[in-house]
């Protein structure tokens, strides 16, 4: 049924399906969301500056987007976007050839009632014009140069630790590449490649300065907005929806096209991303994934409505338009096929939709009583047919998109709430617990229905309640502990029934009292029975939604800083699996993680005295100084007895000393295929011994070997989405083991799995070529490998190192063998000009240079007068300081023609000393020689420790007593906090050493609450 479209005073254009997103799920951004770290107390009102300040892009959009119609289709007349009811005039094109001088606007500061340039009004009419998108990718990449850059940096809010916007000097773009394909292409190993020799570079960003974009030729971006069919443009919407300049989000398109992994560009591609972050790239990946996978869906559901012949014209052209799931569920709502017959169904069938529509446009011609039907059920009243009339019209309220859009601003304008109560099922399991005494079933259920009680009676504003609090209460519900609802207020309902009536579902004409009735009654039943249950979903979809985000980032920042903790080596090491009834299971560890020598000591029956004898010969024995425990079962009295032998020098000449690890996972991994093949001949129990050890011998190495959700990190892991938990985690694991470095002849083959652009397979046949050939020599070695690729050595090169120590130690272990011959590389089938592999050590493959730099990395060293023999060394680090102090690093970069970025990194990667570790920079493992109870604790006592784990609401701290102390939310404050850690996503994390106090103690409950004082640098 169609109605003529009516003039409102609604400016609905401003809003769609996506508005509350604004609300509350930007609000809890975890980067963004300042309230996460003050008081409840002290500022009550969130800055919603803060959560709307991405808003921007509006104007410049509407410039590009308003052009002229192509001439073959006069009769229509095309139409600017909704979002700017008056746009600017055109923007003229500057000629292909020549450089750009249009500086862009970038994103502009806009009040906070404005929404993104994401959430404008899809044109429901079906008037969107396809002509004012074609030219878009004319500017789509210009760069910001001149004051403009420096407008583009101050007007966008971002995350400061992610993307920097300033824009040193300026630069001429670099030249044109075009999109080689949309699909990314198999990798044939066969195709010859080098990167001594520039020309067979894939990526030629030379001519790119720092912070000014590598343009991306039209053709390519044209190319991919055809692949995707949608009416929106691809890098436009997803600049909007990451914060990121346009530039960057196609060279980021462009590099995940061409197989890029993320730690790759990160390292080696700074100049195209603009010297982002691992993590705001894989939040870009993300993003472009999801709208991937709408354009998909989005055509799933065109093909569909095709088959059914309900697609139109202008449904099309509104699913096309749309920009998110929810989006492009609410146009595709209304023509789904429904499991059961729907009220309004019932009466479609009955033929009374005619009766509705002539109700709206002609009401004075209708007459109920003509379609009473006495035999028919449903018509054989007028009180049935006019029931049957009001639900075809509450059906028409709860599709219409402009009455979704106005009732949504509604919601923003007042107080919405989320309530959870303790639900009755649980009240009467809790009473039944009281009438049975003594059984183990109801008490454990009654144990976990009073882990809910600050949610027995809990209210929160929509807007202000914390993604913790979210997860528990989902939580509650699942458990049917909790009941949950959304309040919204009565004062929304009101307006709207008001505005219904008089506005948007007002007749055309006059229409009598008993007709207005009917009206007056399908708004209010609509409002009731589908819009107010549709709102409740939607509320509770999103905060789930922004809640997971934020769960998985905080295991993300978890578990970065837990495999970065700096290794303990050189010292021969005692790792203790402890235990009561089955012993404590020992092993001893060489400064390699070599196994010296496992055993079982029993220290916690009659004969302790005599495993003390024990142990004191196998730590003379082996020289071992460091002894690890495990935080498992009998850990505190563990810790005791060997804090006791020390405290008498039990173990003198030694000086040894004892730390506390996690060793969560220990166990999972003890029956784990990789620690059966690793190590085939040891108990599992043992094994467990061996993996705590390794764990404080080198965290990197060992944690990698178990499933990131089982090293005990972060909070809700259970409650959150398996896929996107497993592929965040597995991304900061590769980024982690990529930017420290293999080396690729002593490290394990699963170590190896995680290295950018290697996988279970490669890492097997690089192990395999180890064994039949002998230690790696050099990178370009890695060529003969079977699977290595052009883009897979690309990849994995950089973050290869071949230590020259460990390659002696490897070859003296070895039978003598005849040397390894410079020969080509094997081609089958295609014959090619075959690549010479040399058999000597090239001193720059130690480094995090990349190969395809080394020739860059050779002039350098002439330019300074140096040599690659010197490299690591300090009289080479002299030379070079003295040489950048005596001409900086541009105008080096352009005289070595490459770019800053390459050089900065070429630079660190000749001067960083031999065996350099990034992660030597971050704290060790705590040893000790004494031990603290909780009962020695005092309210005010100031204690060291460290952070063990941190979650949404606050951090845990060891402080040595056996239970970690809680440092609320409240109490981790800016000025607690150093400079360079006053960002939220950088503020506390696993390893960081703190001073805090004590402020209570509840020893019944096992509870420490703790104040931050300072964190300890």
């Amino acid at each position: 049924m169609m109605r003529r479209p009516r003039t409102t005073t609604v400016k609905a254009v401003k809003y769609s399906e996506m508005d509350s997103d604004l609300s509350f799920s930007q609000a809890m951004s975890s980067d963004e969301d300042s309230e996460e770290w003050r008081s409840s107390d002290s500022k009550p009102k969130r800055p919603r500056k803060t959560a709307r300040a991405p808003i921007a892009g509006e104007e410049n959009t509407a410039v590009k987007g308003t052009t002229k119609p192509k001439e073959t289709k006069a009769p229509k007349e095309p139409k600017a976007y909704k979002m700017n009811r008056n746009p600017k005039p055109k923007v003229p094109r500057k000629p292909a050839a020549g450089p750009k001088t249009v500086a862009c606007k970038g994103l502009k500061e806009s009040k906070a009632s404005e929404l993104p340039e994401m959430y404008r009004e899809r044109n429901y009419e079906g008037k969107n014009d396809k002509h004012s998108e074609e030219h878009k990718g004319d500017k789509l990449f210009d760069c910001p140069e001149g004051k403009g850059a420096e407008e583009s940096g101050q007007s966008i809010r971002m995350k400061e630790e992610r993307v920097s916007f300033i824009i040193g000097h300026e630069a001429d773009e670099g030249p044109s590449i075009a999109l080689a394909g949309l699909r990314p292409k198999k990798e044939e190993v066969d195709e010859d490649f080098t990167f001594d020799e520039p020309c067979l570079k894939k990526q030629k960003t030379s001519g790119t300065c720092s912070g000014h974009p590598t343009a991306l030729a039209l053709s390519g971006a044209q190319a991919l907005r055809n692949e995707l069919n949608m009416n929106w443009d691809l890098i436009e919407v997803l600049s909007t929806l990451t914060c990121v300049e346009r530039w960057v989000c196609g060279n980021i398109i462009k590099l995940i096209l061409e197989e890029n992994t993320v730690p790759f560009m990160v390292r080696y591609r700074k100049e195209m991303i603009n010297n982002m972050d691992a993590d705001a790239v894989r939040d870009v990946q993300l993003v472009y994934e999801e709208l991937c996978t709408l354009a998909k869906k989005t055509q799933s559901v065109i093909q569909t409505l095709k088959k059914d012949g309900v697609l139109t014209a202008e449904l099309e052209q509104n699913l096309r338009s749309c920009r998110s799931a929810d989006e492009l569920d609410h146009v595709h709502c209304p023509y789904k096929k429904g499991s059961k017959l729907t009220k309004a169904r019932r009466a479609k069938e009955l033929g009374l939709e005619v009766a509705a529509s002539t109700l709206m446009e002609t009401p004075n011609t209708l007459d109920l009583r003509t379609w009473v039907k006495r035999d028919t059920k449903g018509l054989s009243t007028v009180e049935e047919v006019a029931t049957g009339v009001e639900h075809i019209l509450a059906d028409m309220i709860a599709k219409d998109p402009e009455t979704l859009t106005y009732v949504k601003t509604l919601c923003e304008k007042n107080l919405v709430t989320i309530q959870s109560s303790v639900s009755k099922s649980a009240l009467k399991e809790k009473e039944q617990e009281k009438t049975v005494q003594g059984c183990k079933a109801h008490q454990n259920k009654n144990k976990d229905i009073d882990k809910f009680h600050l949610y027995f009676d809990f209210t929160c504003n929509i807007q202000r309640i914390q993604p913790h609090q979210t997860l528990a209460i989902n939580r509650g519900e699942s458990l049917k502990i909790l009941t949950v609802k959304v309040n919204i207020s009565d004062r929304v309902k009101n307006d709207f029934t008001w505005w219904s009536i008089n506005n948007r579902w007002r007749p055309r004409t006059f229409a009598r009292e008993e007709l207005c009735a009917i009206i007056n009654n399908a708004v209010e039943d609509s409002y009731k029975r589908l819009i107010l249950p549709f709102l409740t979903r939607s509320y509770r979809t999103k905060l789930t939604s922004a809640a997971e985000k934020e769960s998985i980032a905080m295991f993300v920042r978890n578990l970065r800083q837990r495999l970065l903790v700096c290794p303990v080596r050189g010292c021969v090491i005692m790792g203790v699996d402890p235990g009561f009834r089955h012993g404590c299971k020992v092993a001893i560890l060489s400064p390699t993680s070599q196994i010296l020598h496992t055993d079982v000591v029993y220290l916690h029956n009659s004969g302790k005295h005599k495993e003390a004898e024990k142990l004191r010969h196998l730590m003379t024995k082996y020289s071992c100084t460091k002894i690890i425990i495990g935080n498992g079962t009998a850990c505190r009295e563990t810790e005791s007895f060997f804090a006791d032998l020390i405290s008498r020098r039990y173990f003198h000449p030694l000086d040894v000393s004892y730390c506390i690890t996690s060793e969560a996972g220990a166990s999972i991994y003890s029956v784990s295929p990789e620690a059966v093949s690793e190590m085939p001949d040891l108990d599992p129990n043992l094994r467990s011994a061996v993996s705590i050890g390794r764990r404080v011998q080198d965290p990197l190495a060992e944690l990698v070997k178990i499933d990131p959700k089982h090293i005990g990190i972060g909070t809700y892991q259970h409650d959150v989405s398996v896929g996107a938990l497993k592929a965040a985690l597995d991304g900061v694991v590769q980024e982690c083991v990529s930017f420290v470095g293999v080396d690729i002849n002593i490290c394990s083959e699963t170590l190896m799995r995680h290295v950018a652009g290697l996988n279970v397979g490669r890492a097997r046949n690089i192990a395999e070529w180890r064994e039949q050939n002998g230690p790696f020599v050099n990178r370009e070695q890695l060529k003969l490998v079977k699977g290595m690729g052009p883009k897979t050595y690309q990849q994995c090169a950089g973050f290869i190192r071949i230590n020259p120590q460990t390659l002696h130690s490897a070859k003296s272990s070895l039978h003598p063998a005849p040397p390894l011959q410079e020969k080509p590389v094997a081609k089958k089938g295609k014959r090619k000009t075959c690549v010479n592999i040399p058999a000597s050590f090239n001193p720059l493959d130690q480094t995090c240079i990349h190969p395809e730099s080394y020739h860059i990395a050779q002039r350098f060293l002439a330019f300074v007068s140096g040599s690659s023999d010197q490299i690591g060394t300090e009289a080479l680090r002299q030379c070079v300081e003295s040489k950048v102090r005596s001409n900086n690093v541009e105008d080096l970069a352009k005289t070595l023609d490459t770019t800053p970025e390459t050089l900065r990194l070429i630079i660190d990667g000749l001067t960083q000393p031999a065996g350099f570790d990034i992660r030597q920079n971050f704290g060790q493992a705590d040893f000790k020689r004494g031990i603290v109870s909780m009962s020695d604790l005092r309210v005010g006592a100031v204690l060291t420790g460290r952070v063990d784990n941190t979650t949404l609401f606050g951090a845990f701290v060891d402080i040595g007593v056996g239970r970690s102390g809680l440092i609320h939310k409240s109490n981790i404050t800016l000025d607690k906090l150093p400079v360079s850690q006053r960002r939220r996503s950088l503020a506390l994390g696993p390893g960081e050493r703190v001073e805090v106090r004590v402020l209570n103690v509840d020893p019944q409950r096992g509870r420490i609450g703790l104040d931050l004082i300072r964190v300890l640098q």
